[in-house]
């Protein structure tokens, strides 16, 4: 086990899954206090946050930059991811499964489906992108 978690990409999904665990429980919680659709969208940012400093600190390496340049790019990488999540969330739990009468923890099976979409592409993104080492030259 311990060499499987060696992998950078194994870390990044193992933060990531917690992350992704920080943002489902935080739906359910703001869900009690608004629409689905805004629950989405908060608990995403809730996520997120986990997530950057998670990888921060046991994914990547030092990449050298100012770790707001860092946030930055790891927000714009996001605001992709989101889109993602919140397009599939919604409309897996407001048309699909009404559609066909799917009712069965619909809101939480839409929310887990739409968290799972976008792993690889943010993979890449902060790997090349959030975390990239400065070169010195």
């Amino acid at each position: 086990m311990k060499d499987i978690m060696q992998s950078e990409f194994m870390r990044f999904l193992a933060v990531g899954g917690f992350a992704a665990g920080v943002n489902f429980i935080s739906r359910i919680f703001l869900n009690e206090y608004m629409s689905f659709r805004w629950a989405v969208f908060l608990a995403y940012l809730v996520g997120m946050l986990t997530a950057y400093l998670f990888s921060r600190w046991f994914v990547f390496e030092a990449s050298g930059k100012h770790p707001g340049h860092e946030l930055f790019h790891f927000t714009l990488v996001n605001l992709a991811a989101v889109a993602q999540v919140w397009l599939i969330s919604v409309g897996l739990a407001e048309y699909l499964f009404p559609a066909i009468e799917f009712t069965f923890f619909y809101h939480e099976i839409a929310h887990l489906i739409g968290l799972a979409i976008p792993t690889i592409t943010s993979y890449y993104g902060h790997k090349y992108f959030s975390f990239e080492k400065v070169s010195n030259n």
